[in-house]
């Protein structure tokens, strides 16, 4: 079967949410080898044409590493189920420097029924990304959300200033820890430009989590106040305590997370869809041309303004990549 058929038929099985399926299409995507590369622009390009163009809730978790993040997440995604929506999980797991490889201990924290047609979670491994996600991470949110209702995505723990998520979801939700150290070193961070919602997790630890969550309000007050905060949102960002061990706020996290969905219309949706298929496209170009071939093509500006044109005729990051990385060569090879 050509490859071209092949991905067209494994479109409309992730579509119809067959779990063997969607594991299949997030297996190729994951494929770095030179052969697999039209397939998968097949399988996007498919995908696409699957599902409406702003189908679906795509929600980021990110935060420094040992905040509950996978807990709040396997937590997350059964008040999304109870709720009846379908809800497709990706987990990130960094990646050794050394063997390459990853525990992917994050899916390990998160119990389901199997049995459960509703609910597909898989792990990615960093492979040496930095930012908090994986290569594949983007490719693996399109296949996911042609299948699923919501879905969520669980980065690796980040510092201050790895804020790659926001480039692969509509809504980042930025989770701390009640301790974690005082106020500033959170309203400092570039982290801090990014969510729609900050969660104080382990609210068991009781005052200490609503200290912390306190703080957090006080400060964002303060930048507001100056002008400054709020990611350009123009209205508070909410903060709230959750205990993802003892279920305590999910539901209330769960409702914030719709309603900032309903707020957004279709047309400010799409656009930041956009955005972050261009960002994905250049970065995936960087990656594999680097800094030299950036400079080759005009540098990053000028890539963008490239990249972005190239999606709205309607090409796939992957064939955009593809194409610049053709052009990029001869110059390379061309002589001076």
């Amino acid at each position: 079967m050509p490859p071209n058929e092949r991905a067209t038929r494994l479109a409309a099985r992730v579509a119809s949410a067959e779990k063997v399926a969607v594991a299949a299409a997030l297996n190729l995507i994951e494929d770095r080898r030179a052969q697999s590369r039209s397939e998968i622009e097949a399988l996007l390009t498919a995908l696409g044409k699957e599902r409406a163009p702003s189908f679906g809730h795509r929600i980021g978790l990110t935060g420094p590493p040992g905040v509950g993040k996978s807990t709040l997440t396997a937590a997350l995604a059964r008040e999304y189920r109870a709720r009846g929506l379908h809800v497709g999980v990706l987990a990130v797991d960094p990646s050794s420097l050394r063997s390459g490889g990853a525990l992917l201990g994050d899916r390990a924290r998160m119990s389901f029924d199997p049995e459960d047609d509703g609910l597909f979670v898989r792990s990615l491994a960093t492979a040496g990304d930095t930012g908090g996600l994986a290569y594949a991470a983007n490719a693996g949110v399109e296949v996911l959300a042609t299948a699923y209702d919501r879905v969520l995505v669980e980065t690796t723990g980040v510092g201050q200033t790895e804020t790659d998520v926001e480039h692969v979801v509509d809504t980042v939700c930025l989770v701390i820890q009640p301790g974690s150290g005082d106020v500033l070193q959170f309203i400092k961070a570039g982290i801090m430009e990014i969510p729609d919602v900050i969660v104080v997790n382990k609210g068991d630890h009781g005052k200490l989590a609503q200290r912390a969550a306190a703080d957090l309000r006080g400060a964002l007050d303060r930048l507001r106040n100056a002008g400054l905060g709020d990611a350009g949102h123009g209205t508070p960002l909410p903060v709230l305590v959750t205990s993802a061990r003892d279920l305590v706020g999910i539901d209330a996290l769960v409702d914030i997370f719709e309603a900032q969905r309903a707020r957004v219309s279709e047309a400010e949706l799409l656009e930041r869809r956009h955005c972050g298929r261009v960002a994905w496209a250049v970065a995936l170009f960087a990656r594999r041309y680097g800094e030299h071939g950036l400079n080759t093509m005009g540098g990053r500006v000028a890539l963008l303004d490239e990249v972005d044109r190239a999606l709205v005729s309607g090409e796939t990051p992957v064939g955009v990549v593809a194409g610049l990385g053709e052009r990029c060569l001869a110059r390379l090879r061309s002589p001076i």
